[in-house]
């Protein structure tokens, strides 16, 4: 039995799955810790690079996923094109945490269809509201 459907036998959703592409453990840790604390939501997926996050996503189903601007490897605006070339962005929640918050890179989130776009230096706990509110609506 899968684990999405025992938990729903027992009353109970799984957390829904969020991909974290952010090449700062820092970073990383954080907002896995901060995301998995409501139960709601879990991180089941990290890529530090771009073409890890293309090959993960190939790979996987998600329900979200962070994207960093500036990645080690590519750019974080390659895997949301990816994103966008094959639908995903109108199935899955799409968030931007960056500390390149540009008003170009902006602008370009959104012609691509991201939903939202922090800053991460002023705007951490935003993500963490977002993706709350987004696990409370799947669930309603």
């Amino acid at each position: 039995m899968s684990t999405e459907n025992a938990a729903t036998q027992t009353g109970t959703r799984a957390p829904l799955k969020v991909l974290l592409i952010e090449d700062s453990a820092v970073i990383r840790e954080s907002l896995s810790e901060a995301l998995g604390s409501s139960g709601m939501l879990e991180v089941t997926g990290v890529a530090e690079t771009a073409d890890d996050a293309v090959r993960t996503l190939e790979n996987d189903s998600f329900d979200a996923v962070i994207v960093d601007i500036q990645l080690r490897r590519g750019s974080g605006m390659d895997v949301l094109s990816y994103l966008h070339s094959k639908g995903m962005l109108e199935k899955l929640m799409a968030i931007v945490l960056t500390n390149y918050a540009l008003a170009t890179y902006r602008k370009r989130c959104q012609q691509l269809g991201v939903r939202h776009f922090f800053d991460k230096s002023l705007e951490f706990d935003e993500v963490i509201r977002v993706l709350d509110d987004f696990a409370n609506e799947r669930r309603a």
